[in-house]
């Protein structure tokens, strides 16, 4: 899986065309978080607060450059 990202320990990956919806993979340390690209919310998984509220952060900021990625 493609690292887009990276920042404080977490790792943002995205499969394109991966299965639907459109999502990318966080982790940190154990954790994993899939989020949906249309409305930025958790689909499965977790992130301790403080780490999923910097995804959460990061996403908004590149929210158009994630969903050009998936495209590709």
């Amino acid at each position: 899986m493609p690292t887009i990202s990276t920042f404080y320990g977490i790792i943002i990956r995205m499969f394109w065309d991966d299965h639907a919806p459109p999502h990318f993979h966080a982790t940190y340390g154990e954790h994993e978080v899939l989020v949906s690209l249309q409305n930025l919310e958790v689909i499965e998984g977790g992130l301790p607060r403080r780490a999923a509220r910097m995804v959460m952060e990061w996403a908004d900021l590149h929210r158009d450059e994630l969903a050009r990625n998936w495209s590709l």
